[in-house]
């Protein structure tokens, strides 16, 4: 149950009390700000290597390097004030050239703009000191193993130290500019094919993330740390996680990422196809909301309307964030923008399941006031954007709510009849998303070592749709089980999330852009009293059958691959209506003790199952699902009797005087 203020919480047991409902719509995607991108600049200039840049000035730092076929000329570009009404075309030539690679970083008013030497090996660096304004002389830093250099990116410390990072063929290398002295450069401690990319910022750690093939020939996109202390020790490399795969035989490979962080992670990378209609495609995702680097939760990446090789480079300062190519210049607006409803609210309905919810709000149109939702002062009031409902009160310190409930909208109606007329939004919750959601590549764990858990596969596939998972409880098996489990490309988010949860006795439930992993307990204790305190309007209360009593399950020793049955049974329930027989053959339960436990978790599914009804009851702000709550009805025998919330709906229409909640109950 959400946590509530005293104030909040007594008057909701109060008999005549005050509704307050709060609805806001906000310009976001699964808690993130939602970038509408708006291009200022489409021009000639070819698609090859470049960066981009802002200093402490505000000024747009560009820099590019012109195909071989013009002697890989390096350029650089300063636009002062930056705008939809600058000049994006006037570059100037650096008198560099046979330019591999380039990068660019800047950190209060300097700037340093790196590139590699296709001929000799160097690896140079200009820099200025007054925002890009004017420029010193090439600085050499280093020489490169080689002349294949398909990645180079620099992110600067806030205490002004900098990095730059390289891929040489196959390795990756750092080289560090600590208090001013260039440190000797070192190599990554992976294994891995050629590398294509590579990205970096700094945030504690130095983020990186990088395209290229595994040992195998798998093309893959990593994302991977460089310590600086704090997950990763200083000067140490984290793991390889993988953001996308592709196999060694097929058509696909990735490219060219590009990484920022002016709010949550977001990155730019390429997608090349090479076979039947080629293509090099430009994607972007961005970390969920809340989530660290190291826990690598990605929502599926999304094509961005580009064709490019090289990539789209990312940089933010003030209220903006800015994309640059060669020939292009975005900009999209960073700021949060909302939209108070609560005023307008004609009628409220919300209907929270085990593996669905919705929200339908209808607002009062009579002055036209939501006439063209999208436009004007409605311009984020549209299909896409997130409602924000929190149920309430009117208490002594004023109105109070608990928060936390978020939708996206997925479609709004116009309803215009006698006399009346109104805009009805639809919002639907997570579960909706996740059964949208399809795997774009095949992902495997755990085939030979263990990598991820039970609960962090879960993890992963609901950060594909931008949510992020928190254990409120757990069992043994979730945090310990580690299945060959394998998702191929097509393969549904709900039909995987099912498939996860049918390995252990956890349950999930979401709420906005967070999921709550949840074991529950035959003994869990309650966490809020109805019948007392709190009124019933009506009760129904109903007691079954488990739909399953007793459980055959097969496994696999891991040793010698004999096979593995053992039994489990619910003998009250056998004898009461004979055997209920379920069988379960799973080659990923390679002991006895993980067979049993399989077995356990589906005959407490049974269990929570076997019992129902409802309540109906003035709205308790802060239900949540798996709840335990005790019942106290005399007219039907309860003096806290404990029942487990397996859903509600909550119905707020203020013409009628109704605020109530259904509450969907099941056994503990």
């Amino acid at each position: 149950m959400r946590t509530l203020s005293s104030t909040l919480l007594a008057v909701q047991k109060q008999p005549s009390s005050v509704p307050y409902v709060r609805v806001t719509a906000a310009n976001k995607v699964a808690g993130v700000v939602r970038y509408d991108w708006s291009r200022l600049y489409t021009g000639v200039e070819d698609d090859y290597y470049h960066g981009l840049t802002i200093p402490a000035d505000g000024s747009l730092i560009r820099v590019r390097v012109t195909p071989p076929a013009d002697n890989r000329k390096l350029y650089r570009q300063r636009v002062a004030d930056p705008g939809p009404a600058s000049d994006f075309s006037q570059w100037t030539y650096t008198g560099q050239y046979n330019a591999a690679a380039v990068a660019t970083a800047s950190l209060g008013a300097e700037v340093s703009i790196f590139w590699t030497d296709m001929l000799n090996r160097k690896i140079q660096r200009l820099k200025s000191v007054d925002c890009g304004a004017t420029w010193g002389s090439p600085e050499l830093i280093d020489y490169s193993p080689s002349t294949s250099i398909n990645g180079l990116a620099a992110a600067y410390k806030p205490n002004g130290d900098l990095v730059i990072f390289f891929a040489d063929q196959s390795t990756l290398y750092v080289k560090k500019l600590i208090s001013g002295e260039w440190q000797t450069k070192a190599a990554w401690d992976k294994s891995t094919g050629d590398l294509s990319g590579v990205a970096a910022v700094y945030s504690d750690d130095w983020h990186l993330l990088v395209t290229g093939k595994d040992s195998s020939g798998n093309f893959k996109l990593w994302s991977l740390i460089y310590g600086d202390g704090d997950d990763v020790p200083a000067g140490s490399w984290s793991e390889l996680k993988e953001l996308a795969s592709a196999p060694s035989d097929g058509d696909f490979a990735y490219a060219q990422p590009f990484l920022a962080k002016p709010d949550v992670h977001r990155c730019f990378y390429v997608e090349k196809f090479s076979g039947n209609e080629a293509y090099s495609r430009l994607f972007w995702s961005h970390l969920v909301l809340n989530s660290a680097f190291r826990d690598n939760l990605w929502r599926e990446p999304v094509p961005f309307d580009l064709s490019t090789e090289y990539g789209l480079a990312i940089a933010h300062h003030g209220d903006y964030c800015w994309l640059s190519s060669p020939s292009s210049v975005w900009r999209a607006d960073m700021s949060l923008k909302t939209l108070e409803l609560t005023a307008d609210i004609i009628s409220l309905r919300q209907e929270a399941g085990e593996t669905s919810g919705e929200l339908k709000v209808e607002l009062r149109n009579d002055d036209g006031k939501y006439a063209q939702p999208g436009e004007g002062s409605l311009s984020i009031l549209t299909p896409g954007c997130q409602l924000e409902f929190s149920p309430g009160y009117r208490t002594s310190v004023g109105n109070e709510v608990s928060a936390g409930q978020a939708y996206c909208i997925e479609a709004h109606e116009h309803v215009s009849s006698g006399g009346k007329s109104c805009l009805v939004l639809h919002g639907l919750d997570g579960w909706h998303a996740l059964r949208r959601w399809r795997a774009a590549h095949q992902f495997r764990w755990n085939k030979s070592s263990d990598e991820l858990s039970v609960k962090d596969i879960i993890a992963f596939v609901l950060g594909r749709i931008g949510v992020r998972l928190t254990a409120l409880s757990q069992s043994s098996t979730a945090a310990g089980f580690y299945p060959d489990f394998t998702i191929n490309a097509g393969d549904g988010g709900e039909t995987i999330i099912r498939k996860l949860l049918s390995f252990v006795p956890d349950v999930i439930f979401l709420e906005g852009q967070n999921a709550y992993l949840v074991n529950p307990l035959p003994s869990d204790g309650s966490v809020y009293s109805y019948g007392v305190s709190h009124s019933i309007i009506e009760g129904n209360y109903k007691k079954g059958v488990w739909e399953v009593n007793h459980l055959l399950i097969e496994g696999y020793d891991r040793g010698d691959g004999k096979p593995i049955i053992t039994e489990r049974f619910a003998w009250d329930e056998i004898n009461r209506v004979c055997g209920r027989l379920r069988q379960l053959d799973d080659r990923n339960l390679g002991t006895v003790a993980e067979a049993r436990q399989r077995g356990d978790a589906y005959l407490r599914r049974a269990e929570m199952a076997s019992a129902g009804g409802y309540l109906l009851v003035p709205v308790n702000c802060g239900q949540q699902l798996y709840d335990v709550i005790d019942i106290t009805d005399s007219r039907a025998g309860l003096s806290g009797a404990k029942r487990r919330v397996l859903g509600f709906s909550l119905r707020y229409n203020p013409q009628h005087a109704e605020y109530h909640q259904h509450l969907y109950l099941g056994a503990v």
